[in-house]
């Protein structure tokens, strides 16, 4: 069992504290199933030998015993999880390469930045400026620092024999510290369903020396071809069981743009996006709005997690451009589109805007006074349809008809 016998120390010390938690519960568990069998076998009915003692009904010192145990070694398991919950913290630098070996700041680390892809593995070497799809190679004794990002759904990076397994989702960055201290090849795999391919989606960890490392290096500068955008795109559709790939050179700023759903060209960065939201804003106007459709899946035709790319896009309502369909409730301004829910809803179905009706003591927008005739002012032209709420530009309310949207009543 890889699981209980790694050749990476982090992986060695979660398989210790299975072992050490295993074990303290067995201190309970095995007493227990003992004294049940013994106690049925000493009080049968056919032993004679045995005390026959009805009124019996408390011991102090059995009392003690039975609840004096458990709790220590309730104590003694919460105090191994709060110390092991910090130690194997896939977020804290490691601070040994192995039992006799402390990292020191002469320690050499790598950095590997992990894209879950549909569905392979991508990594890049930011340090050496090369990326592989499905071969991930270390060399062994030395600290690995993990970036890991996804480009679609969900997924889980698990190599057993390295450490504990850990999610990349799109959109965020998780990380992951360890080290292997063995020469080898071992397997690794996503461990969190994310589609069709999920049961291909694997690769394998080589443990090389540093010489083998560095040849391998060289051999991928050597036989790789660079990794531009362009090729990157290619890539990111779904694809299973894909062969190795080695890339001689990066594109400068590809993971960070692949980490903020921004490698396709013309899409807002999440950075840059939450950059504007912290400044208050840019307005309904201030960029396009395929700028910010984040589902790749969208892009892939059927190749995706559901009817023309994504789960939802079977109704043929697709807003141009995106080649999908929406929820049938997205609106202007989410859809650039009036409610399709009809009358009743907060907008009349003829386009005509709903008639607000005003209880006593309420002034109508624009300062007519109550039982005025006079039509509304115009409304700033949001197109044929206008904003949600509203009716076309410049339409007056029909008396009596309709109920208050809810824009409407905030405007």
């Amino acid at each position: 069992m890889v699981v209980m016998n790694p050749s990476g120390d982090v992986a060695s010390r979660q398989a210790n504290l299975i072992l050490a938690s295993t074990g303290l519960m067995l201190l309970i568990i095995v007493p227990v199933i003992a004294a049940t069998l013994w106690f049925a076998w000493r009080y049968r009915h056919t032993n004679e030998e045995a005390t026959y003692d009805p009124e019996w009904h408390h011991s102090t010192g059995l009392e003690v015993l039975i609840w004096t145990a458990p709790l220590m070694i309730v104590v003694a398991l919460g105090a191994m999880t709060w110390l092991y919950t910090h130690l194997l913290d896939p977020y804290r630098p490691l601070d040994r390469i192995d039992a006799a070996r402390p990292v020191t700041a002469d320690t050499r680390t790598l950095t590997v930045e992990v894209v879950a892809l549909d569905w392979k593995w991508m990594f890049f070497y930011p340090e050496l400026n090369i990326a592989t799809i499905n071969e991930l190679v270390a060399p062994v004794d030395t600290p690995i620092n993990f970036r890991l990002t996804s480009t679609t759904v969900m997924n889980a990076f698990y190599v057993p024999a390295l450490s504990g397994m850990i999610y990349a989702m799109p959109g965020m960055e998780t990380k992951l510290h360890a080290v292997m201290n063995q020469e080898g090849v071992y397997d690794g795999f996503a461990s969190n369903y994310s589609g069709p391919g999920f049961s291909n989606m694997h690769f394998k960890f080589h443990g090389l020396s540093d010489q083998g490392f560095n040849e391998w290096v060289e051999r991928v500068r050597a036989e790789g071809a660079p990794l531009d955008t362009a090729r990157f795109m290619e890539l990111e559709k779904p694809s299973e069981l894909e062969p190795v790939h080695y890339y001689s050179g990066v594109e400068e700023g590809l993971y960070r743009r692949i980490l903020n759903m921004c490698a396709q060209p013309g899409k807002m960065c999440m950075d840059e996006m939450m950059h504007v939201d912290a400044q208050g804003g840019g307005g309904h106007h201030a960029t396009g709005r395929d700028a910010l459709v984040y589902d790749t899946n969208r892009s892939h035709g059927d190749a995706g997690h559901g009817p023309s790319g994504y789960v939802g896009a079977a109704d043929g309502n697709a807003p141009e451009g995106t080649g999908a369909a929406e929820s049938p409730g997205a609106t202007f301004p989410a859809a650039n589109r009036p409610t399709r829910s009809g009358s009743g809803q907060g907008e009349a179905a003829s386009g005509e805007a709903p008639h607000v009706e005003h209880g006593a003591g309420q002034q109508p927008a624009g300062g007519e006074a109550p039982g005025s005739t006079a039509p509304a002012p115009a409304a700033p032209d949001h197109g044929a349809a206008g904003h949600e709420g509203h009716g076309s530009a410049g339409q007056p309310a029909a008396p009596g008809e309709g109920t208050v949207a809810p824009n409407q009543l905030n405007d």
